[in-house]
């Protein structure tokens, strides 16, 4: 009887390993090392034998041809958006995201509304399931097809048989190869099933949607060469509490990462916002201490968003710091600054912080708009109505302008606000709209308040 081979890789990067040790000798992460069973290889082939049936060959980089690359209509708004266009042919797109957050419904949903043959493979539900979930989200096509099979063999073999236009994999985890003798979900079966479904949508042209489980760390389980082996790689966000959800691209070969979807979960499904400025902002937070509006710019999409901030007096020895929304540690950088350069004594107070409708934002610009509202709470004084915020606060308590003000100030301008502070003066001032420059904290300090 054959011996059986086995090794031992990591979790967290996939580096294999002979025998079991305490820390990964690649990403040194302890304790991530699992023991897996390979195949023993049946023959093997030199490179002298494998030579004669080689189809690449070197090419010259100048005799290469680009087409220009059609992109498919995914008939999602908000999903276009961040894949940089549509859907691009032979991609592999992974999305990730915490359980019911609407990844399936999300992809399901992009299955029904594509034109064109749909292959939705899942390996976690049942058909009935979904057929559920697909009269409840939007109206049913005919052309989507529904296959309940983990096994990567069977699945080419359908997909070869019926040549769909687009295939959705929900999810990678729940698929394994005969190849390999190990678990599904394991290290090496998530890579030998990716590294089959790259080879058969390259060879086809077929892009494929996967959606992929994460860790309690956020990360999405397996290998880290998994993201590394993907197109486009999208993080699904957003808390199950809210109504919104965000769509983000952390890796992307054919647009930018800069973009940002957002969708309002209902009971008819996933819906894409147009407007998320009208969405996030509160007509009942007027006349309320504590509270600015911002304006932000996420790809090229601007948006208002609503910087709420309480300030009170710490109960215990040391004082609170804490931000839903925004970098903690740029917060406690602002205070810093505050009270350095404006004479506000914050040391002993608790400072919370909050982005309403549970979006997250790392825009500098925002910086004006957080401390307003920090010194608008903490003298209990409320912004006057109309005002809008967008600047970036530096050590030495200056300001300074945010990229493209001209698409902050258009968004205000549209939403109905009369004045925009900025730090330097703009060329172009939408009509209606009044700017109005400072230069430093203490200006501000003395305009506001």
């Amino acid at each position: 009887m054959a011996k059986v081979k086995k090794a031992f890789f990591c979790t967290h990067c996939g580096h294999q390993h002979a025998q079991w040790q305490g820390q990964c000798s690649s990403c040194k992460s302890w304790n991530t090392l699992q023991e897996e069973v390979l195949e023993k290889p049946k023959n093997t082939v030199t490179w002298q034998d494998s030579s004669a049936n080689l189809k690449a060959k070197p090419v010259r980089i100048q005799d290469v041809m680009v087409d220009a690359t059609v992109r498919m209509s995914s008939g999602d708004v908000e999903l276009n958006r961040v894949l940089g266009g549509g859907i691009v042919p032979g991609s592999i797109v992974l999305v990730g995201g915490e359980p019911g957050i609407g990844k399936s419904t999300l992809l399901l949903q992009v299955a029904l509304a594509i034109k064109g043959k749909v292959v939705y493979v899942s390996g976690e539900e049942s058909e009935q399931q979904i057929k559920l979930r697909s009269a409840r989200v939007t109206e049913e096509s005919s052309e989507c097809f529904l296959l309940t099979e983990t096994n990567t063999q069977s699945l080419l073999h359908h997909l070869g048989t019926l040549k769909p236009a687009l295939v959705v994999i929900d999810s990678i985890q729940t698929l394994h190869s005969s190849v390999l003798d190990s678990t599904a979900g394991s290290v090496p079966q998530i890579r030998a099933c990716t590294a089959e479904l790259i080879q058969y949508a390259k060879n086809t042209q077929t892009p494929v949607f996967l959606v992929g489980h994460i860790t309690k760390d956020g990360a999405i389980a397996g290998p880290k060469v998994l993201e590394h082996m993907v197109d486009t790689v999208l993080h699904f966000e957003g808390d199950r509490n809210h109504v919104y959800r965000i769509l983000r691209a952390h890796k992307n070969r054919f647009g930018t990462t800069a973009e940002l979807g957002i969708y309002t979960m209902a009971q008819e499904g996933l819906i894409g916002v147009s407007n998320p400025s009208a969405l996030l902002i509160s007509s009942e937070s007027a006349g309320l201490s504590g509270h600015a509006i911002g304006a932000t710019v996420e790809g090229i999409r601007p948006m208002l968003i609503e910087v709420q901030a309480l300030v009170s007096s710490a109960v215990y020895g040391t004082p609170q710091r804490s931000s839903t929304g925004f970098d903690n540690k740029r917060l406690n950088m602002l205070l810093a600054v505050l009270e350095k350069r404006a004479g506000f004594q914050l040391g002993a107070k608790d400072v919370f912080l909050n982005l309403a409708g549970g979006i997250r934002l790392d825009d500098p610009g925002l910086d004006l708009a957080v401390m307003v509202a920090i010194l608008s709470s903490s003298l209990d004084v409320a912004i006057p109505k109309g005002y809008t915020f967008a600047a970036e606060v530096g050590l030495s308590g200056e300001l300074r302008n945010a990229p493209k003000m001209e698409q902050r100030m258009q968004e205000a301008a549209k939403l109905g606000f009369e004045r925009i502070v900025v730090a330097q003066a703009v060329k172009t001032v939408p009509k209606g709209l009044e700017v109005i420059r400072l230069a430093t904290i203490q200006e501000l300090v003395a305009h506001l308040f």
